[in-house]
């Protein structure tokens, strides 16, 4: 048995998401992705707690609406000094029922946490202090540093992260079973860290609004309830994951936007850290902190995708994951238009209604089959996606990279080429 699950999402209660997030729609959506359990997100917070102890019904161990399953999750950012630094530190936890949720922002409450004014709540306790509330009123609960990598808000981040898990979780490091491989970074980065071997790499979406549920997401083995859930991530029994392209994440490579530079991992050992027009440091990006702490040679892990499934030969027991952009994204490059228009909304729900859920069409239907419901264009657009033929100006500095399927000026010199043989 294998499920599709999306846990580190949000609610519109949490600061700069879109007002759309409500149980009907998250249900909704997940069914137009493919996703069998999702997290609520945001389980803390009094207003949507009280929506979901409305909106949802309990279902063989887990809850449910409308044939989607949900579990209780909320992300927490734990703010505090350690070891002379700042440390910002952002944790997703998962737990098995509402009630359990009740007595956790019961227990933060009395600590003085503000529940209220964020779904994300900031709190100026420690990792290890989190952990210890949390284990000590559910003990089987499901600890996941948040996207590990980002620069300004995680376990490893460039700003405000620490160079070892143990540093970070101290005793609670045996109790944490999987890390978030953020949208900036997929599992090869993070096998290269042999401090993470012994810890599950899964992807979420971390999704603000409704139609970024799944751009990241992980295939799990067993069965679908907490405990399968559970017994999944701590065997290191996940099937694998779905992946943003890591060049399209906000913090892919290292630069200031403000001051419009950018640099790879050798331009940066070229100029060094000090930005060139303002004179302050860089924010260091993901492939430049994956480098800092990598103990294995990118080689040395023998990558290889077949089908489109990326595993490595040195380290087979891992599960592979395949990279894939999302369809409104394609549709709308296909179309020649935006993914806000509503030509491409239109089309996008026609062809779920036609072929089904978007992580089935991205993945597994037939290319010719897309071809006859969609046309040649999309049709091509999946098969480039699935390839990786693509086109991708890497994000930096809190700026999403740019993907291009089709890249104009290839087509132009194709066109050009193409126009001389006759």
């Amino acid at each position: 048995m294998a499920f599709v699950a999306d846990l580190h999402i949000h609610s519109r209660f949490s600061r700069a998401c879109s007002r759309e997030l409500n149980i009907p729609n998250l249900s909704k959506w997940a069914k137009l992705k493919g996703i069998n359990l999702m997290g609520t997100g945001d389980c803390l917070h009094p207003l949507w707690s009280a929506e979901l102890k409305k909106d949802l019904r309990e279902s063989d161990g887990l809850y449910e609406y409308d044939g989607v399953k949900f579990l209780p999750t909320v992300e927490l950012a734990c703010i505090y000094s350690d070891k002379g630094k700042v440390r910002r530190i952002h944790i997703v936890i998962v737990l098995p029922t509402l009630e359990t949720a009740g007595k956790l922002a019961q227990a933060l409450t009395k600590r003085g946490i503000n529940l209220v004014s964020d779904g994300r709540p900031m709190m100026g306790m420690s990792s290890r202090e989190l952990c210890e509330i949390v284990f000590s009123i559910e003990p089987e609960a499901l600890i996941i540093p948040a996207h590990i990598w980002t620069p300004w808000f995680s376990l490893f981040g460039s700003e405000s992260g620490y160079d070892k898990f143990e540093d970070c979780f101290g005793e609670f490091s045996d109790q944490i079973f999987a890390v978030e491989t953020g949208l900036s970074s997929e599992p090869a980065m993070n096998w290269r860290v042999s401090q993470l071997d012994n810890k599950s790499i899964v992807s979420f979406s971390d999704a603000h609004s409704l139609p970024r549920l799944g751009r990241e997401v992980t295939i799990f083995s067993g069965e679908l309830s907490f405990k399968g859930l559970r017994d999944s991530l701590k065997n290191r029994k996940i099937i694998g994951t779905i992946e943003f392209f890591p060049e399209e994440g906000k913090y892919h490579y290292s630069g200031h936007r403000n001051c419009g530079i950018v640099y790879d991992s050798k331009q940066l050992k070229e100029k060094g850290e000090i930005c060139p027009v303002c004179k302050r440091k860089l924010t260091l990006g993901v492939l430049k902190r994956v480098e800092d702490l990598a103990d294995r040679k990118v080689e040395e892990l023998r990558v290889k995708s077949e089908e489109g499934i990326t595993k490595s030969q040195k380290f087979p027991e891992k599960p592979g994951f395949r990279m894939l952009v999302q369809l409104e994204e394609i549709v709308a490059e296909s179309l020649h238009s935006t993914v806000a228009s509503q030509k491409t909304k239109s089309e996008y729900l026609r062809l779920i209604s036609v072929l089904g859920p978007e992580l089935k069409i991205l993945t597994k239907i037939p290319i010719e089959d897309i071809a006859k419901a969609g046309g040649e264009k999309l049709a091509e657009g999946v098969s480039r996606v699935r390839e990786g033929k693509l086109s991708i100006q890497p994000g930096y500095d809190n700026t999403y990279g740019v993907v291009k399927i089709w890249d104009e000026m290839q087509e132009k010199t194709a066109e050009v080429k193409q126009v001389g043989l006759f």
